[in-house]
């Protein structure tokens, strides 16, 4: 089906396409028809115009960036003359720079992330300070690069603080990660690879069974290579929505194939409240997890309904307090501001019932609507001026209870160019969410989805395959991929 466009971009002369149109939707947050070689497509009324061109003069060092903007009937035009010696990286960033001042100027909005368009803000702190510069002098530098504003900045120096010493790791140190893909339903926002239950049910027990060899198999990579187990994080999916006793299997495969007793953190993400049984919760409480995720999103039953929930905002906190009981004392609790009917005052009512749990950690997303979301393309009715209310409440409240802010990533189509946060109480900071995220320790992945991802100076990713039904019909194929593990763990 043919889209009709109202915004386009045009590119001549550059290969900068990514970063110029990620700077362009931090104020105009639509799709738009990308026109190469400098064509300009006359029936789409607005259009933002780039061109990097040599200097007229053949022997002039110069060369000519351009941008030209049509919005809205609206009109913005402006050049730069620079140097033909700049790196790559210079000349993308002053022509990026170019076009946000241009974007500002003629839309008065001031991106709060100013200029970054990257998930990991976090990351760029903990390079400044890498380099011997004080936290001060830190924000200080970015904010003068990427015009960050003070509250945001704040924000990535106060995470990165946390996490500095948390990620001191020995290479020999790993992350395992194990994907259970399946949902009892799946939830209107959702973009993860899951799959409910009335059309996967059957391929649950095959699933179980290759899922085990390959635990198996990476435990054997692991012994060979002298690895230490770091974290183990059970994810979806909900890892709940199978049966307590194929859950048990799962993790008596990695007790019985990898040594647990290194292992700092070991969390399954039992999530939504309709999975969740006393006898699963004992199942993960004997195999030696030491961290769970009660996940409700909301606490407002019109709003579970609305995204597809089947089950009430009580029958959360009644598993909560039932975990809480069997001896759980590190659990996640996540919520979503911006969810469809939600109101500031309904996220503030779940915010507050939250906190009044006390659980452990508490992690706020901001809406993020991928592609393959059902959402995707729903006119949102949650105003974005309120979702960033939602999340300045959740940055005023949680740390005013002792919650800090430990864990910071952001997402393309996040809903006012928001972020997720982690919370956590001193202590309790999710391992595996900061180191997967720094990207600098070696994770390796079992299940249909999930990514190893090799750290050696570069990352390798070596990925599984994407659908249940094809990580069990090309299991032989999958595992000579492990090869690929092998030889990139050799490099170490």
């Amino acid at each position: 089906m043919k889209q009709d466009f109202q915004y386009a971009l045009i590119f001549k002369g550059h290969s900068f396409e990514y970063e110029v149109q990620a700077i362009a939707k931090l104020f105009i947050p639509v799709r738009f028809q990308l026109c190469q070689n400098g064509n300009i497509p006359e029936n789409i009324p607005n259009r933002i115009y780039t061109e990097i061109s040599l200097s007229d003069n053949s022997d002039s060092k110069l060369q000519i960036l351009i941008i030209k903007i049509l919005l809205h009937g609206m009109s913005e035009e402006v050049t730069q003359q620079v140097s033909k010696n700049l790196s790559e990286e210079d000349l993308e960033y002053i022509f990026c720079k170019l076009l946000y001042t241009s974007l500002k100027k003629l839309t008065g909005y001031q991106p709060p992330w100013g200029m970054l368009t990257g998930i990991r803000p976090v990351r760029k702190v903990l390079q400044e300070l890498d380099n011997n510069f004080t936290p001060e002098q830190a924000c200080k530098n970015l904010q003068e690069k990427y015009f960050i504003s003070d509250e945001k900045i704040k924000l990535a120096c106060d995470v990165a603080l946390i996490q500095k010493p948390i990620l001191l790791h020995s290479a020999k140190e790993i992350g395992l990660y194990i994907a259970i893909p399946f949902c009892p339903t799946r939830c209107s926002y959702c973009s993860f690879v899951s799959h409910s239950m009335d059309t996967a049910k059957q391929l649950i027990p095959d699933y179980i069974l290759k899922l085990c060899e390959e635990i198996a198999i990476l435990g054997q990579i692991i012994k060979k290579f002298h690895l230490s187990v770091q974290s183990i994080y059970i994810g979806g999916g909900t890892p709940t929505a199978i049966s307590a006793e194929q859950l048990r299997r799962v993790m008596q495969a990695i007790e019985n194939h990898i040594d647990i007793q290194h292992v700092k953190e070991y969390t399954v993400e039992a999530g939504r409240a309709d999975t969740i049984t006393e006898e699963k919760l004992q199942v993960i409480k004997t195999m030696h997890a030491t961290r769970i995720s009660v996940n409700p999103q909301t606490l407002q039953d019109n709003v579970l309904q609305a995204i597809g929930r089947c089950h009430t905002a009580q029958q959360v906190i009644d598993v909560f307090l039932l975990a809480r009981k069997l001896g759980f004392t590190d659990i996640n609790m996540d919520l979503i501001a911006g969810l469809p009917t939600d109101t500031y005052e309904g996220f503030s009512n779940t915010l507050r019932r939250v906190i009044a749990l006390q659980p452990d950690s508490i992690t706020v997303h901001a809406l993020t609507l991928k592609r393959s979301a059902d959402l995707y393309g729903y006119k949102q009715n949650t105003e974005i001026s309120v979702i960033e209310q939602m999340a300045k409440l959740s940055a005023k409240l949680l740390p005013e209870n002792d919650y800090q802010p430990y864990y910071l990533y952001r997402q393309k189509n996040t809903i006012g160019n928001l972020e997720n946060v982690g919370y956590a109480r001193s202590g309790k900071e999710n391992l595996y969410n900061i180191l997967i995220m720094d990207e600098t320790q070696t994770i390796l992945g079992a299940g249909c989805s999930a990514s190893s991802k090799i750290v050696n100076n570069t990352i390798t990713r070596v990925m599984n395959y994407k659908f249940p039904y094809e990580y069990i019909n090309r299991f032989d194929e999958l595992m000579l991929k492990k090869n690929q593990i092998i030889a990139e763990l050799e490099k170490l």
